[in-house]
Order: C-alpha cells, then structure tokens, then sequence
C-alpha cells in the first residue's frame, strides 16, 4: 500500500505517517512539501490514497487537486487542512477530493478516513454530512462570496479571522502586494467597503468560525 502525504510542515508529515503506520501495518508512507513535488510524484509512480494540504508553497489546494485528478482522476485524495470544515469542504469536494478532514480531528478519524477512501468509498464526517446538505439544499450559488475564485476565497476567510495582510502572505507563500490585490478584488465582487464589512459578513453567513 502507497500513501502519499503532501503538507508543507516537516513534523506534521511525520505525525501523520505515524499514525497511518500504526493504523494500517503494511503500508509505505512517502512526503512531499509543495505542489510541484506533490503533481511530479503523482506522475512518476502509482498511489493508493493522497493526503493532501490546502495551503502550501506553488499553486492554491484547489487548483493542486484539480490538476491532479485531472492527471489520475481515479486517485483517491483526502484533504486534511488547518481550516473547518464549513469553510472549505464545499468547494474542496467540487474540486474533486474524496474526503476532507480538518486538522484538529481526532487521530483515530483520519484511519478510519483513508480506510474507507482505500475501500472505494468518501469520507464525509456526520457534522459536515449536514453542512453539505444544508448547502444543496439553500442553494448558495447567488451569494457574493460564491463569485471569488478559489484563491480569492482563501484570502477572505484569512481576513475575516483577524489575520493580517502581511500574516496572509506568509501563510499563502505569496507577496504582500499580491495579497492587497486579492483583498481589493474581493471587496469589489463583493460589492464591499471595507475588512470590518468583509468579517461581518463572513461571520453572519458562518464562514469563518
């Protein structure tokens, strides 16, 4: 069994590989810390089941995976991020990942996670099992914050956390300008003044938590 962890933090990686060493046995864990190694590896060899990081140096999570289910779509990809759940996993699960997981689960969760992506099934936890279907259900496609791409989505919830521009563009690997540019697009789309505005909606529609 092949497992491939893609995160961009040395120690976590090791946490994890432990974790599925004491989860699953037999199993051969390989890490990588960026999108360029991680779509490079995916080229070069055959994976049972990716872990994979939204934020990391290269291009955004969301872009990552739907390059690499372009290239193997059958590859089952399981998303573990420092996000919640209710900001990310709709449009990670559009994107095309077969299962999402926030970082402060429990351990235990994300065996029984990549268990059940390696049995050809997706792995939604029960509380995101109802986000989800609240989600279809409302029909959010008219809100202003579904007109961001997937970037510019990132960089919202960044804002409306409290982080700062300069915080931002550490975390994203990207330049502080660009990170202001981003900010003035998505006030725009979102027919928005100001971060105070931006955090009051995010907050009311349970973006950020």
């Amino acid at each position: 069994m092949q497992i491939l962890i893609a995160d961009d933090f040395p120690l976590f990686r090791r946490g994890v590989k432990e974790l599925l060493t004491d989860g699953l046995g037999a199993v051969t864990v390989a890490e990588c810390g960026n999108s360029y190694d991680l779509l490079e590896l995916a080229r070069r060899k055959k994976w049972d089941a990716v872990i994979l990081d939204i934020t990391m140096p290269g291009s955004s999570g969301t872009e990552t995976l739907k390059q690499l289910k372009a290239e193997c779509p059958k590859l089952p990809v399981l998303v573990l991020s420092m996000h919640p759940e209710d900001q990310y996993a709709v449009r990670m699960f559009k994107a095309g990942a077969d299962g999402y997981l926030s970082k402060a689960s429990a351990p235990e969760e994300l065996v029984e996670a990549i268990k059940k992506l390696l049995g050809g099934g997706q792995y939604v936890s029960p509380s995101l099992g109802e986000k989800l279907a609240l989600t279809v259900k409302a029909s959010t496609a008219g809100l202003p914050h579904e007109r961001l791409s997937d970037r510019e989505y990132e960089v919202m919830c960044f804002i409306a956390s409290g982080k700062t521009v300069s915080e931002i563009a550490e975390t994203m690997h990207l330049g502080v300008t660009t990170i202001s540019t981003y900010r003035a697009r998505i006030l725009e789309k979102m027919n928005l003044k100001n971060n105070a505005e931006l955090t009051r909606y995010a907050l009311e529609r349970r973006l950020v938590s």
